[in-house]
């Protein structure tokens, strides 16, 4: 066990924990927490914020001897909950399966990203955590409880924020492996996207808009087609598909994102805008996002569009997505088709945070919920409306969590 935890990947927060522990099985894991007075699971250290910290031990998945099961009948996979979709995406595509989409960076570990309601793209996709079929987790006695999809608290265990206890399996939908291809577009205006939004976003399987909210035309589009399914199309909206491959940040490699051009290749090397060996995205930087519900999705870019000026010194990139509606309790598709838009900022924590309630006060009266695993202002009182599930969470957390052995001071702050 050691008591160095260190940051996160993006150096932008340093654990407080007292101690990190990496368990090698799930009766390990059962003995840590048992034994613990406040613990908490540590994914691949993705999150932008202190939800993932303990005032206790930091409990590490990433040596857990779990072998990645593929059950043809049932078409799901079981996987421990610290390995990476890179990895997964790698074994499944060798034997002939996939999942339904990847996020952006393909080195996020399974149980974090469905734990956060973390998300890939596609107006009929939902977020990573609908794949989900049952999950295995260690409840704060130490005793191992399995919950499978239908069963009364599977929705408000799926997307748990690591409240419930420590996710050791899941069990994820898969489907016969497809070949996707990327291709890019340039110049689309705001005007032409707005006018016809749906258009836009289902122009292919998954679609990513790309811009910096200055002036009348967007950065860029990234539409990733399956080769099952319709040939994309030469121009969306008037903006002409490119030839030639690029980052979607201008001071950054395409080397370190997947393959575009036009060039078909399987799911798994598509799917996610990052290739697993490369740094993610630009390295030093604040995330932000908020999952606005479809039919708001026009009055919220507009808002957005009006503070430009006041966001842009401080950006990366906004990456505009869709997904497609869940009945998870915490997620940000929860019984909405969804949009979001994603902030990639500068490492300017004070300027970032300065800047947050400006776009919170603009976005939540639409019904914007923010990404539970980047930085955001809002507390319980103003997350209580945007979750209707939110007081049955608290009700599920204190049955198996009465001494909140799996609380911090992100859940004090947002859920309790």
């Amino acid at each position: 066990m050691s008591t160095n935890v260190g940051e996160n990947w993006a150096r932008s927060y340093e654990y407080t924990a007292e101690a990190l522990a990496r368990p090698t099985s799930v009766g390990e894991v059962q003995d840590l927490v048992a034994a613990a007075t406040r613990v908490r699971a540590l994914g691949s250290r993705h999150s932008f914020t202190d939800l993932a910290d303990s005032p206790g031990t930091l409990l590490s998945l990433e040596r857990l001897d779990s072998p990645i099961d593929i059950d043809p009948q049932s078409r799901t996979v079981t996987v421990g909950g610290g390995v990476r979709y890179g990895d997964l995406a790698t074994e499944l595509q060798r034997e002939g399966w996939a999942l339904h989409n990847l996020a952006s960076l393909p080195h996020i570990s399974v149980a974090g990203a469905v734990a956060t309601g973390t998300h890939g793209s596609g107006d009929t996709n939902g977020t990573l955590s609908s794949a989900v079929s049952a999950l295995e987790l260690v409840t704060a006695s130490g005793e191992l409880l399995t919950l499978h999809r239908g069963e009364p608290d599977f929705d408000g265990a799926v997307v748990a924020l690591g409240a419930l206890g420590i996710v050791t399996r899941v069990s994820l939908d898969i489907q016969p492996t497809f070949d996707v291809r990327q291709d890019l577009y340039d110049d689309l205006t705001f005007a032409d996207l707005l006018a016809d939004f749906d258009a836009v976003t289902s122009s292919a399987y998954s679609v990513s808009l790309f811009t910096d909210w200055l002036g009348d035309t967007l950065r860029t589009v990234w539409i990733k087609s399956r080769m099952d399914a319709a040939a994309p199309p030469e121009r969306i909206l008037g903006a002409p598909r490119q030839d030639v491959g690029r980052h979607m940040l201008p001071d950054q490699p395409a080397a370190n994102v997947t393959q575009q051009g036009g060039i078909a290749g399987p799911w798994s090397d598509r799917l996610a805008h990052f290739k697993l060996g490369f740094t993610p995205s630009n390295g030093d930087e604040l995330q932000s996002e908020y999952l606005v519900p479809r039919r708001n999705a026009i009055a919220a870019i507009e808002a957005v569009r009006s503070l430009g000026p006041r966001i842009a010194p401080l950006l990366l990139v906004t990456e505009l997505r869709t997904m497609a509606a869940d009945s998870l309790w915490l997620s940000g598709a929860y019984e909405t088709d969804a949009v979001g838009i994603h902030f990639t900022w500068k490492p300017l924590a004070a300027e970032v945070r300065a800047v947050l309630p400006e776009i919170e006060a603009l976005l939540l009266p639409l019904g914007a919920r923010p990404h539970w695993g980047k930085v955001f202002s809002a507390d319980r009182g103003d997350l209580e409306p945007l979750y209707p599930r939110l007081g049955e969470f608290r009700e599920l957390a204190a049955r198996l969590d009465p001494q909140r052995k799996f609380g911090n001071a992100f859940l004090e702050r947002t859920v309790y």
